[in-house]
């Protein structure tokens, strides 16, 4: 990855010169009651040149797991760098993160309404400032999501194809899986296409929930970038993923047959076996009870923990394909 150093850089308006540090408020809009709400944006910059690095969370407002990893890198000030900028926004979607909700008061998701309008929707005023206030000035991102509808993410890196830099960084970062997706219109990642950043998306985890296993995951994986960057404190121990990630080339969604009371009994990010039992969907009344069986063999990357489903819901992610 190359970069430019800067002497200056500007975010949010403000000039920051190097060995500076700051927090800024990253602020749209009011509430409807009037009240002021300043979402921190904190800006960390070395004396000695490097990349200027961004993490985010909290695109979507439900997704608190991406939030506290954030969190972790700030208050375990993995954040001050060796050399280069580090600048963290653990909540994008504030307004959705006050409410315990996906979208934006307006019914927008604020990762399908990417570059933004200056003067438009309140979601597209949230990704416009994004876009042209702190995106432009940065070399590298790393945006932390988890899945939602109650379908729990095995930790895992999101990257497009035929792209040897983020294979190469999606193996440093050391999550269980590599999942090769398409860029989504109007996303977040794919405008940081379009601008010619680099960036990893993180997956883990569900909505509404912190996950230990997840959260580690995506410190450590944090780590070693930055030290692949030259950019992490001597001080932070940096180890090796347990395994090497496998590289997901295609998968599928198994689902339901049958409504009812669903429970999974596969473990995520496990191998399984085409028929082996993977849960079991029943009635209330216990009169029917249906098992689950895998209808191929590969890793479970994704599991729906609702207890309730219905015919055709999607109940798990199994690969089908792993690049060799």
């Amino acid at each position: 990855m190359e970069f430019v150093h800067k002497e200056y850089i500007t975010i949010l308006g403000k000039k920051i010169k190097a060995g500076e540090s700051c927090e800024l408020n990253f602020g749209v809009a009011n509430l409807h009651t009037t009240s002021s709400i300043d979402v921190p944006v904190f800006v960390e910059r070395s004396k000695k040149p490097g990349p200027v690095v961004l993490f985010t969370a909290g695109i979507h407002g439900d997704e608190v797991n991406g939030v506290e990893i954030v969190r972790q890198l700030i208050a375990k000030g993995i954040n001050k760098p060796k050399r280069g900028t580090i600048i963290c926004m653990p909540i994008i979607n504030v307004f959705g993160f006050i409410n315990l909700k996906r979208e934006f008061p307006d019914g927008r998701d604020l990762n399908r309404v990417f570059p933004g309008i200056k003067k438009g929707s309140l979601a597209s005023r949230v990704a416009f400032e994004l876009t042209t206030e702190i995106v432009t000035e940065v070399d590298f991102i790393l945006d932390f999501h988890t899945g939602g509808a109650g379908r729990f993410n095995a930790p895992q890196i999101r990257i497009a194809k035929n792209n040897p830099e983020l294979d190469q960084l999606a193996k440093i970062f050391g999550a269980p899986f590599v999942l090769y997706s398409k860029h989504l219109k109007k996303s977040f990642r794919n405008t940081c296409f379009k601008l010619g950043k680099t960036m990893l998306l993180f997956e883990g985890g569900k909505s509404f929930h912190i996950d230990n296993n997840v959260t580690n995951t995506a410190v450590n994986g944090a780590k070693r970038i930055l030290h692949h960057f030259g950019m992490l404190q001597t001080k932070f121990k940096v180890t090796a993923p347990k395994k090497e990630s496998l590289f997901i080339t295609g998968g599928k969604w198994q689902r339901a047959n049958y409504s009812g009371m669903f429970k999974a009994s596969a473990i995520i990010s496990t191998k399984v076996t085409k028929g082996d039992i993977i849960g079991n969907i029943t009635d209330p009344y216990g009169q029917f009870n249906h098992f689950v069986r895998a209808n191929h063999t590969g890793y479970i990357i994704n599991v729906n923990e609702s207890p309730i489903v219905y015919q055709g819901d999607a109940l798990f992610h199994i690969t089908t394909k792993l690049k060799k």
